[in-house]
């Protein structure tokens, strides 16, 4: 059997005839920007040239819409042949319902495709040893972008303490200039600021011990109670754009506020700096970030990071006729040509030996290799349902519609319901 394999391998990774019974893979992602999308398809097209015969159908969809989309058709046994997500909790959910193909033995007998990844990039598709998505777009981790000329105009620094960072938004609210744009209808924007609270005030551990049901962990930890009450004090101080929980990030609301000086920072992962540069060159010369700022008193290292090293990651599907087809299309995914492609896209994948100039990439890549932590993203790293219940409970929190307390018996009542 395992001479068979390698066979059929050897035959897929040379670009060989490859197994015939399905001559169309169908694909979808989220890169819904002109370079993300091109990206892409020049990839596809690249693999499509390599292997007459075999059509690859690529459906783009809005982060959101996309969350919901995929959830139906792997409910209803039909998910595409490959498909994107975040990994953590709601791929974990699939694999347990038998709809992701493991590609542990690809990987095995393609080390030298495997070797070309940033070991920590599998962290986050790696379940009981097993690797069940290729990591793929970029390295992407939150940080405050903020606007270089507003902050000298008013005489700011990039502020280092929860203190100082107070008393910059007090400095710019007098002015009026909101210190945060957020766009938070979809929720998940302003959950970052709770979950990097959490990680200043108690560490990497307490969120880490709550998730996995472990040395006492609880979500009524006092670290988490604390964290939505410094959330709430920002609230209270005025930080925030008006209107900030209906406002769209899809549509790109957030940073069209950043574009007009009504607002000066943004918590928001790496990737952007790339939309950024996209939608508006200009405005990224303005442009610089820092990182979370430290709790004094905090357990919490002010180098780590919340976000992931790989985002996004590209699953096959068990459903898939031609996975050896499917496989062969995600390494051309992440190849050099892409890779640099990225690069050019102010992204970071998770290559080794990047080659990058961009000054605001290299200053990324320093950050994180310095982090003694990355935190995946709450609601990725959750079982769905407990996902949801965060974001809705963050939002809630920055609504002032619920007490952190509350808030914290909420997802503690249910996470003992569901991580058993």
């Amino acid at each position: 059997m395992k001479k068979i394999r390698l066979t059929v391998l050897t035959a897929l990774l040379t670009g060989s005839t490859l197994a015939q019974g399905q001559t169309t893979i169908d694909l979808w992602h989220i890169q819904t920007t002109d370079n993300g999308k091109k990206i892409i398809q020049d990839a596809v097209n690249r693999f499509e040239k390599a292997n007459p015969g075999i059509k690859v159908n690529v459906t783009p969809t809005q982060n959101d819409a996309y969350k919901s989309k995929l959830k139906i058709a792997v409910g209803a046994g039909n998910a595409p042949c490959v498909f994107m997500s975040w990994g953590g909790g709601p791929l974990y959910e699939y694999i347990k319902s038998n709809q992701v193909l493991d590609l542990t033995p690809y990987l095995n007998e393609n080390a030298a495709f495997k070797n070309r990844i940033l070991p920590a990039a599998w962290s986050s598709v790696t379940f009981n040893d097993h690797i069940y998505g290729i990591p793929a777009e970029n390295t992407a981790v939150a940080v405050v972008l903020y606007n270089k000329e507003l902050f000298a105009k008013y005489g700011l620094k990039p502020p280092k303490t929860w203190n100082d960072l107070m008393n910059v938004v007090a400095t710019l609210k007098k002015n009026n200039i909101a210190a945060f744009s957020l766009a938070n209808k979809a929720k998940w924007p302003g959950s970052m600021f709770y979950a990097y609270l959490v990680d200043r005030i108690g560490g990497p551990s307490v969120f880490k011990n709550a998730a996995l049901r472990q040395n006492g962990g609880s979500f009524t930890d006092p670290a988490f109670i604390k964290a939505g009450q410094m959330v709430q004090d920002l609230v209270k101080a005025g930080a925030f754009v008006q209107g900030y929980n209906g406002l769209d990030y899809d549509s790109g609301a957030s940073r069209q506020l950043l574009y007009s000086g009504r607002a000066a920072m943004e918590l928001m992962g790496t990737w952007e700096l790339g939309t950024i540069k996209n939608e508006n060159p200009e405005f990224l010369k303005k442009v610089d970030f820092f990182p979370f700022p430290s709790v004094p008193g905090g357990k919490g290292n002010p180098n780590a990071v919340l976000g992931t090293v790989g985002d996004n990651f590209y699953s096959i599907s068990k459903s898939c006729k031609n996975p050896d087809a499917a496989f062969k299309l995600l390494t051309y995914l992440i190849d050099d040509q892409a890779a640099q492609a990225r690069v050019a896209d102010n992204r970071l994948p998770p290559v080794k030996n990047l080659k990058v100039t961009d000054p605001l990439l290299k200053r990324i890549q320093a950050f994180v290799s310095k982090a003694p932590s990355v935190q995946l993203w709450y609601d990725q790293e959750l079982p769905p349902q407990l996902g949801e219940l965060h974001k809705d409970t963050s939002q809630a929190l920055l609504g002032l519609t619920i007490t952190p307390q509350t808030a914290a018996s909420q997802m503690e009542t249910l996470a003992k319901k569901l991580l058993k």
